[in-house]
């Protein structure tokens, strides 16, 4: 969350977490990894900042499964209040 506000340095994303330092960098490679964030070359300092394409496509992809399941899991619904109104004879309650 403190990367939406913009860049920041290891020492203040670390600050509200009770983790050391490399534990927090390791966490920040992987996210670097996978394209989530950008790290600067300021200096000595090396910024972390967000990279929120990544992050749209993402919402995109599962507001599309989302949809899909919020379809299934009505249609499930309804058959099942179907099921539910008629008796193992097939009879309506």
């Amino acid at each position: 969350m403190r990367l939406m506000d913009g860049e920041a340095s290891v020492k203040e994303i670390a600050a509200p977490f009770e983790m050391s330092i490399p534990a927090i960098c390791k966490h920040l490679k992987v996210l670097e990894g996978a394209g989530l964030i950008s790290r600067g070359r300021n200096a000595q300092l090396r910024p972390c900042r967000l990279e929120a394409q990544p992050l749209r496509e993402a919402v995109g992809w599962i507001e599309e499964f989302s949809s899909f399941w919020d379809t299934s899991l009505n249609r499930l619904d309804g058959l099942l209040e179907r099921l539910q109104a008629t008796d193992p004879t097939g009879k309506k309650n």
